[in-house]
């Protein structure tokens, strides 16, 4: 093996090893040197000034920032990963802008162009096997990657649907990085996601209902707040068990939108199947998407009662019981999710696995908010082999359940990256689906039927769109005595949010926090929220999909260091307080019967009878075990969640919910003046149980235990 090979193989070593925790805020620049192998040869910046034919690009970084700091920047120590286009590629840049030299472009957009092949983060080509890289570049954006087959039969990666990594001059390694020449200038669209919509002849109907609708002014109306400065908030120091650490406030407050859109193919083919004419005008079109509509909607069972209301006529498309509307809505969620890969928890790359999840007993699951008011939308990664049904394993549905009870197949995401139709824009990205996204009744009484289990880094949409959910170097610790506070902190940032920051959240008298994911945390998927302080919190909860009884659960990890929180539904005060500090292996609970075994050998030996006994004994107590699909990791290792008696479920209360309404779920402080570390309660994932989940026991029989 000659000596390139050898650097380049232990450098894809290494550019796995950092994609462990792939984050814009959580590397380095100058990350700590123990991390990374070091070579005596060429830093990125010499890569570029060392060869010719990337001269052009050259001159671009260098005068990206006017003071050459980028250039620096590539100079010194870190982890980059550097897409390079050739001296052709920008000519031929030039050329499309009517531009016959660098000189003619700003400093600017030099620094626009520079940062945009910019990823703060190490990554070869065998590592791009989603949609999307998992870092964003250095202007907060995601690159879109594609895999595709060459004319010599090569597997080669394309960037945007547009720019060729090349085959024989991929995976250069410098000492600070790994290099990918490219056959193309990368651009990304700063065109909202409207006017990405609009310029995609493929979806042309649903573009048309959108406008019709007044749903495209929506999507246009908002980016960020120029008012947010996260300047004027200082640091938060913190300590969570025995874990000194500190926080920051979110950089921005964007907003975002993700639509899933069906191509007119697939409106046509329903069409057909409906029995549906257009003469295919705009009006004959928008009567047919009405028509529709209705279909879904004017089921007695979801919006029957809105049929006779003047708002549901054709003539009122824009009002909001209109079904067209209604229908438009339900496609769009309130956060921008840039790729495939970040609709269901990361994949750890270790376990190749959802994180947190067994795979091989339950779909990765998450549930997001929609556009239609008291709606939301099930994403599920089908991995249970059993239960594929016609679907495709690996890939991410739309309000899919297909199990012993029911068969629905949804519709499936496509992760495609093109280049003749732009996906991904300033807020908001969008989807094709392969068969119709409805709020109708068998999503509603059927697939969404079912226990609703949310991360609370799902239920703010404004953590997801801010870049905030699962980044961090998951598979390191920082030192436990001294918090990293630098700017850039090699492992990741936690966060804290000001009061106003999250939609749908009030709290006095307390600090909210983030703490980023650690695989070795009694957490589910490794991240966890705190509350600290003598704090009164609130939050709206995500809703429900029809009315009806309820139980809330909260799922969390109790510490001796933690506190007791008195619990309302809506205002009312729901039974005694929950005290933190209690175990499953105390009186209170289970006792000397729970044995503490995160194999969960012990568990899975019980019979179902012995199962559902100890459930029913749990339920009436007011608990359930954790889930036998949960777990956190140490190396290789899973520790399961169900047999840990820290881990476990707390029924907050048991409750009618009216589908149709806002509700609010409320902690207020009830611990013995500052119990714990400051009162500190955990908020790790909250769980909505229909009564058809929470009710079987009364027939003796087992609440699935997933």
């Amino acid at each position: 093996m000659n000596m390139k090979n050898l650097k380049q193989n232990i450098l894809t070593l290494m550019a796995a090893a950092a994609l462990v925790a792939p984050t814009l805020t959580g590397c380095s620049d100058e990350p700590d040197g123990d991390n990374f192998f070091t070579f005596t040869g060429e830093m990125a910046s010499d890569y570029l000034r060392n060869r010719s034919e990337f001269s052009d690009f050259t001159e671009i970084v260098n005068r990206a920032n006017q003071q050459g700091s980028i250039m620096d920047m590539l100079s010194s120590y870190g982890h980059y990963t550097c897409f390079v286009p050739t001296n052709e590629a920008v000519q031929t840049y030039l050329r499309e802008r009517g531009l016959t030299s660098i000189s003619q472009l700003s400093d600017d957009d030099c620094d626009t162009l520079a940062r945009t092949h910019l990823v703060n983060n190490m990554y070869s080509t065998i590592d791009m096997n989603t949609d999307m890289l998992p870092t964003a570049n250095l202007n907060g954006r995601y690159l879109g990657t594609a895999d595709t087959i060459d004319a010599n039969g090569r597997s080669v990666i394309i960037l945007e649907g547009l720019a060729r990594i090349d085959f024989d001059l991929k995976d250069d390694t410098v000492e600070n990085g790994i290099m990918q020449p490219i056959d193309r200038v990368i651009e990304k669209s700063n065109s909202s996601i409207a006017d990405l919509l609009r310029n995609d002849d493929r979806v042309s109907l649903f573009f048309q209902a959108l406008r019709a609708t007044g749903i495209e002014e929506e999507l246009t109306a908002m980016v960020k707040d120029d008012s947010y400065d996260p300047q004027a908030y200082p640091k938060y120091y913190y300590t969570s068990d025995f874990w000194k650490e500190v926080a920051w406030v979110p950089d921005t407050k964007k907003y975002g939108y993700t639509v899933f859109v069906e191509p007119d193919t697939v409106y046509q083919r329903k069409f057909r199947e409906l029995g549906i004419t257009t003469d295919g005008s705009q009006e004959g079109n928008l009567r047919a998407l009405y028509q529709l509509a209705c279909h879904y909607y004017d089921h007695p069972n979801v919006f029957g009662d809105d049929v006779s209301k003047p708002g549901h006529a054709f003539e009122n498309l824009s009002d909001s019981v209109n079904p067209l509307k209604r229908f438009v809505q339900y496609h769009i969620l309130n956060r921008k999710v840039s790729g495939t890969a970040d609709l269901t928890p990361l994949i750890h790359k270790k376990m190749n696995e959802a994180f947190g999840v067994e795979t091989t007993l339950a779909n990765p699951v998450d549930w997001y908010h929609t556009l239609l008011p008291h709606t939301m939308i099930k994403i599920e990664q089908l991995t249970v082999v059993q239960y594929l049904g016609k679907g495709v394993r690996y890939e991410r549905y739309v309000n899919r359940r297909y199990d012993d009870q029911f068969q629905f197949e949804g519709a499936l995401i496509d992760k495609k990256v093109e280049s003749e139709y732009v996906h991904d824009g300033i807020n908001g990205h969008f989807f094709y689906v392969d068969d119709i996204v409805a709020f109708s009744n068998d999503v509603k009484n059927k697939v969404q039927n079912m226990r609703i289990r949310m991360d609370f880094s799902t239920i703010f949409p404004e953590v997801m769109t801010n870049d905030m959910r699962l980044k961090g170097n998951y598979d390191q610790d920082d030192d436990s005595g001294t918090p990293d506070d630098a700017t850039v902190p090699k492992n990741g940032r936690n966060f804290y949010f000001p009061e106003g920051y999250l939609d749908g959240v009030s709290f006095s008298n307390c600090h909210l926090v983030l703490r980023r994911p650690h695989q070795n945390f009694w957490s589910w998927q490794g991240d966890e929220w705190n509350i600290f302080g003598e704090y009164d919190f609130t939050f709206r909860l995500p809703p429900v999909p029809y009315s009806g009884d309820w139980q809330i659960r909260l799922g969390f990890c109790g510490l001796k260091t933690r506190g007791v929180a008195q619990i309302y539904f809506d205002g009312i005060p729901q039974g005694i307080p929950l005290d933190m500090t209690q175990y499953l292996n105390e009186e209170a609970f289970i006792g000397s019967r729970f044995v503490n075994d995160e194999t969960a050998k012990n568990y899975d030996d019980m019979t179902d009878e012995e199962k559902a006994k100890e459930q029913k004994v749990l339920k009436n107590l007011g608990a359930y075990r954790a889930g036998r699909s949960t777990y956190h990791t140490n190396g290789s290792t899973k520790y399961y969640f169900i047999g840990n008696f820290r881990t476990f479920r707390r029924v907050l209360c048991q409750v009618h919910i009216d589908a149709n309404k806002d509700h609010y779920l409320r902690f207020r402080v009830a611990s013995d003046s500052k119990q714990g570390n400051d009162n500190e309660f955990m908020l790790d994932y909250l769980e909505l149980v229909p009564k058809t989940v929470y009710g079987v026991d009364q027939d003796g029989k087992l609440e699935d235990d997933l």
